[in-house]
């Protein structure tokens, strides 16, 4: 059986000067030598993750990363990748050593909070030395939790991973539903699922994986059809299913054979709203009408696979965003967790469903193009927009629905006056 996505994992980034003891306190966590461990500052190079089990928050990925602090020409390639961790951290811990305490400590708090993140401070080495009670005082009055640990001998381990599932946000305790909350038990959703050139030969993608389980574990049926059945599956169906959903890339095929009265949405529009902020990107889909020749777009893609030749990101949606614009758009392409700090260039970001990543690094890139006024949505809601087929596609979704015919209406106002 495989083991949990890592997407899924409640992701825990440790964070401090070097040789502050984050190596340590990661091998004492796991009980196992996952990252080398030394006396010379900078051993850790480039960020060393390992998952495991927590319970009751079930699986959770640490993540080791190098000292901030580090110099250098090299240094700074390292520091880099260390920040490209607040991206996707869930939970900060900042690592300070034998009770020190200083402005260095105060930035690591400082970003971690500006992303919202649940924060814990761990004072390691306290065998050496323990923080002034004045400052524990100040930390436990700002809602963070402290702990001491002599991580080289096990102590305070104990009160960590305590702390850690005391702070772990709601939603890795109580998982929100992929689609299970769309379809009632005992009812049944047909999920459309092409077999292509980027579909992974003797498997399905994590959106259909993920779908097919979460129907499961709430007592619907399911029944997967690729886009050239579909009408034929519909027809022996003695009563309509709740919900038809589709990949992006056959939406109008597959809105064309649905019947009005039947739901239908796509895999990346229900990641959408699991691993981001629908609404949000309903907003972003509306800066569309917007774009004219020569704007700049960024298209954003989690995955690191290599494009195939009539790839979705690179040459579908820049082919149907510039038969909707009537003109020419300027396309710039980023993969992984490479992702330009200024975004404000562009005239809108397109973002791949990031069905691997964890969702905290999707709303931190949400959040950097709010704060730079940049419009974000993400590659289906964009397909549905451009294809003229948005609010067939958004039917499921009252909240988004109500978004869309409110920023409409908005406009409308604004061109009549």
């Amino acid at each position: 059986m495989r083991g949990a996505p890592k997407g899924f994992r409640l992701h825990i980034g440790l964070f401090g000067r070097r040789n502050a003891g984050k190596s340590c306190l990661l091998n004492a966590m796991t009980r196992q030598t996952v990252s080398i461990v030394s006396d010379v500052a900078g051993t850790t190079t480039d960020p060393v993750e390992k998952p495991m089990e927590l319970l009751p928050i079930g699986p959770v990925l640490f993540i080791d990363t190098a000292g901030i602090d580090d110099v250098g020409a090299l240094g700074e390639m390292r520091v880099q990748r260390t920040r490209q961790v607040f991206d996707r951290t869930d939970i900060g811990v900042i690592v300070a050593p034998a009770g020190e305490w200083a402005e260095f400590e105060e930035g690591i708090l400082t970003e971690l909070r500006t992303r919202e993140v649940p924060v814990i401070v761990l004072f390691n080495k306290s065998d050496l030395a323990r923080p002034a009670a004045s400052l524990v005082h100040r930390l436990e009055n700002e809602k963070l939790v402290v702990v001491h640990t002599v991580a080289t001998r096990g102590e305070g381990i104990l009160d960590l991973r305590e702390a850690l599932i005391r702070t772990a946000p709601e939603e890795f305790i109580n998982t929100p539903h992929v689609i299970g909350d769309l379809v009632p038990a005992g009812e049944m959703a047909v999920l459309v699922v092409p077999i292509d050139l980027e579909a992974p030969k003797g498997r399905l993608i994590q959106p259909q994986v993920l779908a097919i389980r979460d129907l499961l574990d709430i007592d619907a049926y399911c029944m997967v059809v690729k886009e050239r059945e579909l009408r034929d599956a519909l027809d022996r169906l003695n009563r309509p299913p709740a919900l038809v959903v589709t990949d992006s890339q056959c939406f109008l095929k597959v809105a064309g054979d649905t019947p009005d009265g039947i739901p239908m949405t796509s895999f990346s529009i229900l990641f959408a709203r699991f691993k981001g902020d629908l609404c949000e990107f309903v907003r972003g889909a509306m800066a569309i009408e917007a774009l004219r020749s020569g704007d700049r777009i960024l298209v954003a893609e989690a995955c690191t696979h290599h494009p195939i030749g009539d790839d979705i990101g690179r040459v579908k949606i820049p082919r149907w965003l510039r038969q909707y614009v009537g003109g020419q758009l300027e396309f710039t392409h980023v993969q992984g967790h490479d992702f330009p700090e200024d975004v404000s260039g562009y005239k809108l970001v397109i973002h791949c469903a990031a069905c691997m990543w964890n969702r905290r690094e999707m709303l931190t890139r949400i959040l950097r193009c709010r704060q730079q006024g940049v419009a974000i949505t993400n590659y289906g809601v964009t397909i549905a927009y451009t294809l003229g087929i948005f609010e067939r596609a958004l039917g499921p979704f009252p909240a988004a629905l109500d978004t869309h015919h409110r920023l409409k209406a908005a406009s409308e106002r604004t061109t009549r006056e």
